[in-house]
């Protein structure tokens, strides 16, 4: 997979984002790598893994393998031939596709254990989409496609937060389970399962 310099997502489970993890030659997994912009106490932290090329006392990576946002971490190892990189000089044009293809995988697992919509839901929500995309093809309905989002948004936040309720009520199901079921990561299902309070209907100013 080439060009991942924003990193991997999929369309319904966004909070499982994946990229590229890096391992030591002892098989140990560094930290983020910090680049003092001198601007203070302020440093820059990637984890992007062409930075860990053992340069400017950063850690040396010697493989790269699958990671994602839940903490999943690919089995598969993949060496990092550095004198390619430095050949290229282009982190995007190195082949990445053994770890992406892991996480992709990885993505396929979740996406089983996520609960299913039902058939009839789905299709619904795959015509409004559609038909909001070609709105905003045409800038004399780019009022109507904003319309509709805010309908749309009045619906999520009349239906979310009463499922979230309900879903958090004493001896419910754990946020764990819960977030296998959404297909999210625990964070993002809490985040979700705090979102509680709908909407105002009339707003408090002017």
């Amino acid at each position: 997979m080439y060009g991942d310099r924003d990193g991997w997502q999929r369309d319904g489970f966004e909070s499982h984002e994946g990229v590229v993890g890096v391992l030591q030659a002892d098989g140990s997994e560094p930290g983020p790598v910090y680049f003092d912009l001198g601007s203070g106490s302020f440093f820059h932290e990637s984890i992007d893994w062409w930075h860990y090329d053992g340069t400017m006392h950063r850690p040396a990576a010697t493989s790269m393998r699958g990671r994602c946002a839940c903490g999943w971490r690919g089995e598969k190892i993949y060496p990092i031939d550095w004198e390619k990189v430095r050949e290229d000089d282009d982190p995007d044009a190195y082949d990445t596709s053994g770890p992406y293809g892991d996480w992709a995988q990885h993505l396929d697992e979740v996406a089983g254990r996520a609960v299913k919509l039902p058939e009839d839901l789905a299709d619904l929500l795959t015509q409004v989409r559609e038909h909001l995309d070609l709105l905003l093809l045409d800038e004399d309905k780019y009022v109507t496609a904003l319309k509709a989002a805010d309908e749309l948004e009045d619906i999520v936040a009349g239906v979310g937060p009463t499922a979230a309720r309900l879903l958090t009520r004493e001896d419910e199901e754990t946020t764990s389970e819960i977030a296998e079921a959404l297909g999210m990561t625990e964070k993002a299902a809490r985040a979700r399962l705090n979102l509680r309070v709908p909407r105002p209907l009339i707003s408090n100013h002017p």
